[in-house]
């Protein structure tokens, strides 16, 4: 049995709960796992966005598919680098806000190798 990507089981305001993973503020998931995705690691900012760096742990899992989220008040960018990191490897991506994000990468987790880059707060 491959790898799946642990479902989001709630999500709200600056909190997120994931199966298997404690609760958290934001989240890097993908096939077999997860972690609370820290900003600082690759230097992503609302602005310009979530860094090509947060996405190379996605693509080295094995994703075909990652949701990135924009926030709950659409805040969050993402550099057009990370969408050409992305494109270059032959991901489908889909850039949504929180909750959509979520909905999405909970219904492609049921048959996808899915990854997901959430961000629970503006």
């Amino acid at each position: 049995m491959e790898k799946r990507s642990p479902r989001v089981t709630h999500v709200s305001w600056g909190r997120m709960e994931v199966e298997g993973l404690p609760p958290g503020k934001d989240f890097t998931l993908f096939p077999g796992g997860g972690r609370e995705w820290d900003w600082n690691e690759h230097g992503t900012r609302h602005d310009p966005g979530i860094a090509p760096g947060d996405v190379r742990e996605l693509l080295d899992a094995g994703c075909d598919v990652v949701v990135l989220s924009r926030g709950m008040e659409l805040r969050l960018k993402t550099m057009p680098e990370t969408l050409e990191v992305l494109a270059d490897a032959g991901v489908e991506v889909h850039v949504e806000e929180t909750t959509e994000a979520v909905r999405l990468y909970n219904e492609l987790a049921a048959s996808r190798a899915v990854g997901g880059l959430f961000h629970s707060t503006c």
